[in-house]
């Protein structure tokens, strides 16, 4: 009997981790952080509310490790959008990346970024400050990339990167919002290719 207690303390998680982390972020994807409950996440992991706090620690902890697994994974679209060579083709990037990511048939309509906590009560504090940083940071990035293509001589010298890169910005989220609430891929790329005529 003693053997067996022993063996039992080193035993190994019974649930793969990436899985179930995975499937946290379906969940507050789909829900929001506040709409997104520890019976949802638990039921959805498929481990126990001990288990969730021994790995991943508390609920806050475990949205800003999705919203980290988010950036790698679906809306990694936008770092890569940074590496392309002109200013318009990062935009074009960015624009239609969101349009394609937020309407995937097999993923929550949307983007988590967005929608991830855009209502909710002082229990969402932390998960709402953490997107609203994620979105800033993203738009510093863009801003960046604005910069150097004026310094570049890609965009016109009379071109405010930062004015630029909000509106790039508030587009994508714009397609964001709209996908959640059901437009079309299609009508979504549309979008995408009338602000990019602000590019000359």
């Amino acid at each position: 009997m003693g053997g067996t207690g022993r063996a039992q303390v080193g035993r190994p998680r019974q649930f793969g981790v990436d899985e179930a982390l995975e499937q946290a972020l379906r969940v507050f994807w789909s829900k929001g952080f506040e709409g997104a409950t520890l019976a949802d996440l638990t039921n959805a992991m498929n481990i126990s509310k001990a288990s969730l706090y021994a790995t991943f620690g508390t609920k806050d902890q475990l949205f800003q490790k999705v919203v980290d697994r988010y950036t790698d994974g679906p809306a990694s679209y936008g770092t890569r959008a940074l590496e392309e060579a002109t200013a318009r083709k990062v935009a074009q990037a960015l624009l239609h990346g969101a349009a394609t990511t937020t309407t995937q048939d097999d993923d929550p309509q949307g983007c988590l970024g967005v929608q991830g906590a855009l209502v909710t009560g002082s229990g969402g504090a932390l998960a709402r400050d953490v997107l609203v940083e994620w979105r800033r940071a993203a738009g510093g990035r863009l801003e960046t990339r604005f910069r150097r293509a004026l310094v570049e001589g890609d965009l016109p010298e009379s071109t405010d990167p930062h004015e630029l890169a909000l509106f790039v910005m508030s587009v994508a989220y714009g397609i964001a919002v709209q996908a959640a609430t059901g437009t079309s891929s299609e009508e979504l790329h549309l979008v995408a290719d009338r602000a990019l005529t602000v590019f000359v």
